[in-house]
């Protein structure tokens, strides 16, 4: 189902603004709006969590280590 909304101009130029791309179209942008206000998942918090312990136990390799490892 499609419909049609009616936004004021200041709205428009708003969402117009938040586009990561020309063609991108506003529906897009809305969904990204709503995506970004939505609760985690409570496999992403545990996720999170376990890369917290992993960050303060030190198992972690900085970027530019790893790129001499590689020798990139």
């Amino acid at each position: 189902m499609v419909t049609t909304i009616q936004i004021s101009e200041k709205l428009q130029n708003n969402l117009k603004m938040k586009k990561l791309y020309e063609k991108e179209s506003y529906e897009e942008v809305i969904w990204d709006l709503i995506e970004d206000t939505m609760e985690l998942s409570k496999e992403a918090k545990v996720m999170l969590r376990k890369a917290e312990e992993d960050i303060k136990s030190g198992r972690v390799h900085s970027f530019e280590k790893v790129k001499r490892e590689l020798n990139l």
